[in-house]
């Protein structure tokens, strides 16, 4: 008897969700007996531990706050780390107080941002061990961008331009460091070139001609695909 694959669930026709056409479910896999490990477990390099202060765009005692590698479709994705090599549950009372402390912050900071609506704040941790929390800026007036899909938009938007991308990491690091900390980020500089003659004009540079990464593809939440539980997941 052959399985018959699930309906296809009601949000698929939310004005939200990104795809139309015809979908279909996948089957779900067997569940394997033991989970991989994440990145930072067992044997495993914590790439969060290994990465220097100046890969983030602002960085403090026991917090650093890093961004994409380029622009994506979202006005900002930042990402919240802790500096200690610890996951969610396994936070001493000083830093679980700190993360709340943070969390206000750096949304404040991303929403005080031109253009922004909504931040939304969140935690998958299947890639790393390492506590990173995701924080996404929802355009405004986008309202078919709200909720759920919010992290797959970014990667069908076309990227916004490297300098409004610069402006705003330099914004929300200097927003961070007037509670302390270093920001990292600086502003794109203003290219001061005088025309070669009066009817000159300076043309500009191609703006978003690469894609950018996306958040659902950032190695550290989507694990490869696995042969057994050995196997170890990106």
């Amino acid at each position: 008897m052959h399985d018959t694959p699930p309906a296809v669930p009601d949000f698929t026709s939310w004005p939200s969700f990104p795809f139309e056409g015809d979908l279909r479910v996948k089957h779900l896999d067997d569940p394997v007996p033991v989970e991989p490990p994440r990145k930072g477990e067992g044997n495993r390099e914590c790439t969060a531990c290994a990465a220097p202060d100046d890969a983030y765009i602002w960085v403090g005692e026991r917090w650093r706050v890093r961004a994409m590698d380029r622009p994506t479709g979202l006005p900002m994705v930042l990402i919240l780390e802790s500096r200690s090599h610890l996951d969610l549950g396994d936070l001493p009372n000083l830093l679980a107080a700190e993360l709340g402390v943070m969390t206000v912050r750096l949304e404040k900071a991303v929403r005080s941002l031109d253009g922004v609506a909504r931040v939304h704040v969140n935690r998958w941790g299947d890639g790393s061990a390492h506590l990173h929390l995701w924080f996404l800026a929802r355009p405004y007036g986008r309202l078919q961008l709200r909720g759920t899909f919010l992290s797959l938009w970014d990667s069908i938007l076309p990227p916004i331009s490297e300098q409004q991308w610069r402006e705003n990491l330099a914004m929300v690091a200097a927003w961070l460091a007037e509670f302390g900390g270093r920001p990292l980020a600086e502003p794109p500089r203003i290219q001061w070139q005088a025309p070669s003659s009066i009817g000159a004009q300076a043309s500009p540079g191609p703006v978003g001609e690469d894609d950018g990464v996306g958040v659902i593809e950032a190695a550290e939440e989507i694990p490869e695909p696995v042969d057994g539980p050995t196997d170890a997941a990106r």
